[in-house]
């Protein structure tokens, strides 16, 4: 130990100065200990980083997950636009393939049909009124109801039962050849 001088500055520190040198480098020693501590301690690091990748995880999920419904509303989109577009197109070949049996088929077989379906109709009706006479109310409740919807669609049922009759004189004037 160097001796006192008579300086201010080079003056030796009290005993309370002492103290509080010690208990200051004590403070930061146990905090030193702690930070070395904690570094040591592998239990409480793998924690630490397994809760740091679970959030990151958890983050990544709902990243792919926002991703994918995007693309799933965009797919979404595109087929049914497709869907339309070929809707449309089969509609379009329907009235195309309904004109063409239409001009290719001979004035004497629609004739014929025409007739056939008339009959068919007259049938249908005698039929229809025999049946409404002898079927239960509530049955001939379903089939009023039935009956609203095929003449709601008279047309499209006309041309259905026309058609078929058409391939089916074809088919038979085939067979004779």
């Amino acid at each position: 130990m160097s001796t006192p001088s008579k300086g201010g500055d080079d003056a030796a520190p009290t005993p309370e100065e002492l103290r509080q040198r010690v208990k200051h480098t004590r403070d930061e020693l146990g905090m030193t200990v702690e930070a070395l501590a904690a570094k040591a301690d592998v239990t409480t690091q793998a924690k630490e980083k397994a809760a740091e990748l679970k959030g990151q995880a958890t983050e990544k999920a709902t990243e792919f997950k926002e991703h994918a419904t995007m693309k799933a509303a965009e797919f979404k989109g595109q087929a049914t636009e497709k869907a339309a577009v070929v809707t449309d197109q089969l509609r379009e070949k329907a009235a195309h393939a309904a004109v063409l049996v239409k001009e290719k088929t001979p004035d004497p077989v629609r004739d014929k049909a025409a007739h056939a379906a008339a009959q068919v109709r007259d049938t249908a009706v005698r039929a229809g009124h025999l049946a409404g006479e002898k079927t239960p109310e509530p049955v001939r409740e379903k089939a009023e109801s039935a009956v609203t919807m095929a003449k709601s669609n008279r047309n499209r049922l006309i041309a259905a039962a026309t058609a078929v009759f058409v391939l089916l004189f074809l088919r038979r004037s085939r067979r004779r050849r």
